[in-house]
């Protein structure tokens, strides 16, 4: 059994910890307002330039002038995987589910017989493939030390995978990220970049019966609009994981908070009854001590 020392400094410490995790759960309800206000400023502009690319593409279909990143390379044998995490920790599941929705597309593909490259956005992300399929990393991102992602970062992203599209280093391109839904719930997601692909629930601009000529066409507008497709696209899925990960955090820094209060309390039920026994052994042994004289 511990003595009483060791268990005042066990609750001494399991109290400076509770005071850590509940300070990291106040920070992350900060900043967890304006990443979320961040995430759902950019959703209507990524909704309507799924609608503008579906009202374009519609007249792209069949026709040998389509650009490459709306018709693909006309194969799918390497396929190029984005891994969008954080690059801290301690937000509970966040980062592990990322990867695992992300491990279990790569190991498809691999049993498929497909080439397999793969892209990280976050140490996390990074470190949780690297044990398994560390050969495959072609790049990686890191944003420690940047106080707010902004669109600079999902530029240089998009400018990179456009770069290895470009020289034929792969076919397709899926992001994985977690779409933002509230504090608690935060859904892994795929979303395939190239070659574009429409939403099913994505519906077309409506023209109201109107017929619109296009100057230039459909195939110059989607070869300058599909780029910074990709950059919006980039974009949306790190504020969304932004705002996941504070969400995440915050959750489970009050979890550990509760569970550092249940566990002081157990542990001042058994220092007091640890307490209680010595006193009681200690006045048994006077007593009998004064029968024997």
């Amino acid at each position: 059994m511990a003595s009483l020392k060791d268990l005042r400094n066990r609750i001494a410490s399991v109290k400076a910890t509770q005071k850590i995790t509940k300070a990291m759960q106040m920070v992350a309800a900060a900043k967890l307002r304006r990443a979320q206000e961040a995430a759902e400023a950019a959703r209507p502009y990524a909704e309507r330039m799924d609608r503008v690319l579906a009202n374009l593409s519609a007249g792209m279909a069949g026709r040998a002038d389509a650009p490459a990143l709306l018709a693909g390379t006309g194969s799918d044998k390497v396929h190029l995987v984005i891994v969008a995490t954080a690059d801290r920790g301690l937000c509970g599941g966040f980062n592990s589910s990322i990867a695992r929705l992300a491990r279990t597309h790569i190991r498809k593909l691999i049993g498929e017989g497909k080439t397999v490259k793969i892209l990280t956005v976050g140490r996390k992300g990074r470190d949780a493939l690297r044990r398994d399929f560390g050969d495959r990393i072609v790049k990686s991102y890191e944003f420690t030390g940047i106080r707010q992602i902004g669109f600079a970062q999902a530029e240089d992203i998009s400018r990179n995978v456009l770069e290895l599209f470009e020289a034929g280093e792969f076919d397709v391109a899926t992001l994985f990220y977690s779409k933002f839904v509230n504090v608690v719930s935060q859904i892994p997601t795929a979303q395939q970049l190239i070659p574009a692909s429409v939403p099913a629930g994505a519906e077309g601009v409506d023209l109201g019966g109107a017929v619109y000529d296009y100057e230039p066409d459909e195939a110059e507008i989607l070869k300058d609009l599909l780029p910074r497709n990709l950059s919006v696209q980039i974009f949306r899925a790190l504020l969304e994981n932004v705002a996941g990960e504070f969400g995440a955090k915050m959750s489970a820094m009050d979890s550990a908070t509760r569970n550092a209060g249940d566990m002081i309390k157990k542990l001042n039920i058994t220092y007091n009854r640890s307490r209680q026994a010595m006193i009681t052994k200690e006045l048994i042994e006077i007593i009998s001590g004064a029968e024997a004289l």
